[in-house]
């Protein structure tokens, strides 16, 4: 059986970062994914630059697979009054097909091992993990990391408390060509039960990324009738899905998508992206929220590792750290998706930043953080 210093389950961002991370750090990593790379994945795919400077540090080149600059935020109600201001910070836009193929070929570069399966197993037993994959392989390790994602089967292993809640939302993403789109923009849209966002990708494409909730969603059956039917009638994604022509077959989706709370640690794992806590995708920085927490988990371990804290202390400290980068933000996502799906309340607000867009940017800052390096 291969004993390793840290094994991650999950490779997207967070568990990529945290891979490439903790190599450099010199710690023997495995990261366990099962899907090989790339691929497209459910994701608004803008990111805050708040983790540009620590990108740098790892030495993650944005500009080298040509990630599009934004500055510019446009809001708009169901019945299509509009909003836009300056984003306070800033972000980029790059698919995940092609985010998590860089930071894929970065972490092989720097002696990363990589397992293309599903995980069935993690046992904790007398301070040390054991891991069982499909095929029935096993390994070791001090430390895991969890970084699978939204939901998975471990979920119901570990028994957490959100799996066993229904959850009643539904994600659905696509990319298209369209030129009339502007490079610096990423735009938020309402419809009736949901809301979607539109921004470039480094290929020039269109991701247009919606949430929509399954009592909306299902009046219609399918997502082509969803959008003729639902989501057009937000007169500017009813422009856009009218012009633009599809770039996929058809639009990737996700079920049960869980916005209740969940624990930063579970069973010794520590939990980092989506897997500890899912930010509402308005907005838009639950990819920045993922790296960042990659790298508060990797700071954590690494300590542990040389034995500056015992395991307990090294969960204390991720709990600690996780909770103060992320739980405000949190909050303050719940609160804006409820204003947002309030026809009447999204209406006023949106009149009300018009008026006064230096509210908007204060709601912008409050799901955002600090450039972190």
């Amino acid at each position: 059986m291969e004993h390793y210093d840290v094994i991650i389950i999950g490779g997207g961002l967070a568990g990529l970062t945290a891979a490439i991370q903790l190599t450099k750090q010199n710690c023997g990593v495995l990261l366990l994914e099962k899907e090989r790379y790339p691929h497209h994945k459910v994701c608004g795919e803008y990111v805050s630059n708040e983790v540009r400077p620590y990108l740098k540090t790892l030495d993650i080149d944005l500009e080298e697979v040509g990630a599009v600059n934004i500055e510019t935020l446009q809001l708009s109600t169901v019945s299509g009054e509009l909003v836009q201001t300056v984003l306070p910070l800033g972000g980029f836009g790059i698919s995940r097909y092609a985010f998590d193929q860089m930071l894929y070929k970065k972490a092989i570069s720097l002696g990363v091992s990589f397992i293309f399966e599903e995980v069935i197993t993690v046992n904790f037993k007398n301070d040390a993990f054991t891991i069982i994959t499909e095929s029935g392989q096993q390994m070791a390790s001090k430390v895991v990391l969890g970084a699978y994602g939204k939901r998975s089967s471990l979920d119901k292993q570990l028994n957490r408390d959100f799996i066993q809640k229904k959850s009643h939302w539904l994600g659905v993403k696509a990319h298209y060509r369209y030129e009339d789109f502007p490079d610096n923009l990423v735009a938020l849209h309402n419809f009736k039960g949901g809301y979607g966002g539109l921004s470039k990708t480094e290929t020039g494409n269109v991701n247009f990324c919606y949430l929509a909730s399954y009592s909306s969603f299902k009046k219609e059956k399918d997502v082509e009738r969803f959008n003729a039917n639902v989501v057009s009638r937000n007169p500017f994604l009813g422009t856009f899905l009218k012009s633009a022509v599809p770039v996929f077959e058809k639009p990737l989706t996700i079920a049960q998508v869980s916005f209740e709370p969940k624990r930063a640690v579970e069973n010794h794992m520590l939990m980092c992206g989506d897997t500890a806590g899912l930010i509402h995708p308005l907005c838009g920085n639950g990819m920045a929220m993922a790296i960042h927490s990659a790298k508060i988990a990797s700071e954590c371990v690494h300590e542990y590792l040389n034995g500056k804290n015992t395991r307990e202390q090294m969960e204390k400290s991720y709990e600690y750290r996780w909770r103060n980068a992320f739980a405000r933000r949190l909050w303050a996502g719940r609160q804006l998706q409820s204003l947002l799906l309030n026809e009447r309340l999204t209406n006023l607000g949106v009149l009300s930043v018009a008026r006064f867009p230096i509210l908007l940017r204060k709601i912008i800052r409050s799901t955002h953080g600090q450039p972190i390096d």
